[in-house]
């Protein structure tokens, strides 16, 4: 198995890194992040999420926040939806690309969406009927691949059971979460082994957390087995409101930087992202969670 030449950054910071934020985060602010992030290269940004705001109050606000943005030819603008009453609000506000989510645990799906996986999956019919009729795109993401906080490991072939099911009913790629962050370099490989052998590899992106310190490891093993599609969110933001402890995701400035040592093409400009990183921080009065920020940040001050 080859590396990919390209790789293709999905950027969820805007969404899966501000929805955990405590404080309040205004509409002008997530409209700077996005427009930041889509000057910086990146071609694919999770920009919110079309959920009830009872239980994720930071991601009300998101049809504003699609109607302000400056919107670049050839950038996605996805939104997470997760269920039909979400992609009509989505579809309401212009969104071309949703993304809907299933747990890989049992346990994490009634945690976090109160069913059973196969209720979770029932609940996408309707929904991926309409996006079908509309020409909205939909990304299937899978929670808990590596690990789950309540019923601990999960069977690989599990997660390709679910995947396949996701591609089946509608999904164009599959993204492999590791939510809270368990997952080492040799369970990623056997992961994308199993569920590569009935699913085309390049259907498939890995969404790595960094709670153990092993994302850029995982992100180096899926590489190695032919995966060219990663989730990141920049300066490090976020976790997973229901998985205690959990950790933000993978920073994208540690993903540019593993990826340009590479020499695998993103198209993204590193400066611009660091700045970007920066920003959101100084917002949010918080420390940037990239290590490779910290050090460039650091080196321009010396």
């Amino acid at each position: 198995m080859t590396m990919p030449q390209q790789v293709r950054l999905v950027e969820v910071g805007p969404r899966d890194g501000l929805q955990n934020e405590q404080q309040p985060i205004s509409v002008a602010d997530k409209v700077r992040l996005v427009d930041d992030l889509s000057a910086a290269g990146l071609s694919y940004i999770e920009v919110g999420s079309f959920v009830s705001p009872k239980w994720v109050p930071q991601m009300a606000g998101s049809a504003e926040v699609f109607a302000a943005i400056a919107q670049r030819p050839g950038v996605t603008y996805a939104a997470l939806a997760p269920n039909l009453k979400g992609f009509e609000a989505a579809l309401a506000a212009g969104v071309k690309e949703v993304a809907v989510f299933a747990a890989a645990s049992e346990a994490f799906s009634q945690k976090n969406i109160n069913c059973s996986i196969a209720e979770s999956l029932q609940r996408f019919a309707p929904l991926m009927a309409s996006a079908k009729e509309h020409g909205v795109r939909v990304r299937g993401y899978i929670s808990c691949v590596l690990g789950c906080p309540i019923d601990g490991a999960v069977a690989p072939e599990q997660v390709a059971a679910i995947a396949r099911e996701l591609l089946d009913s509608g999904c164009y790629e599959v993204s492999l979460g590791d939510t809270i962050g368990v997952g080492t370099a040799g369970e990623t490989r056997r992961l994308i082994e199993v569920v590569g052998r009935d699913i085309d590899r390049q259907l498939l992106a890995g969404h790595f957390h960094d709670t153990y310190g092993q994302a850029l490891a995982n992100i180096h093993a899926s590489l190695l087995e032919g995966v060219g599609v990663f989730d990141s969110s920049v300066a490090g933001l976020g976790g997973c409101p229901y998985a205690k402890g959990a950790t933000g995701n993978v920073a994208t400035e540690d993903v540019l930087y593993l990826l340009n040592g590479l020499g695998i093409h993103t198209g993204v400009d590193m400066a611009a992202l660091v700045q970007a990183g920066q920003h959101i921080c100084n917002v949010l009065d918080k420390d940037n969670g990239s290590r490779v920020a910290r050090a460039l940040l650091a080196r321009e001050q010396a």
